[in-house]
């Protein structure tokens, strides 16, 4: 089993980015390989839970030819974790910059069981 999110934020960001968005592996294994059974991950609002977070990883894997990080700060601080990055992606052919605010929290295990975050689209070359 993984341990990255309190370890180490930003290996478990690129990890999970990357095996989740491009990887060949199935996605409830990579899931469960960072997260808890009963994650809880809000997203501007909405509420993912592990159904929908699968459900999400298909679509994204066909249409998606490229990503990468630029990972501004992260934290940890006993069981709870926070990072401010910019996802950039290539979807359709059309370039993406999402600027995310990511706050966790952490199951015993190691593995993320909550997550809420905030996301905005910028434009190309203007994320922060």
């Amino acid at each position: 089993m993984t341990t990255l999110p309190g370890s180490d934020l930003a290996g478990y960001l690129r990890s999970y980015v990357q095996e989740m968005g491009f990887g060949t592996e199935d996605p409830e294994v990579v899931l469960d390989r960072y997260h808890t059974p009963d994650l809880v991950w809000h997203n501007d609002g909405i509420v993912l839970d592990r159904h929908r977070l699968i459900a999400h990883a298909r679509p994204v894997r066909r249409t998606a030819t490229e990503g990468h990080l630029d990972i501004h700060d992260t934290l940890t601080c006993g069981d709870r974790v926070a990072a401010r990055y910019t996802l950039h992606a290539v979807s359709r052919g059309r370039p993406l910059a999402t600027d995310i605010h990511l706050f966790g929290r952490l199951a015993p295990d190691g593995r993320l069981c909550r997550i809420d975050q905030l996301t905005r689209i910028v434009p190309a070359g203007a994320a922060s």
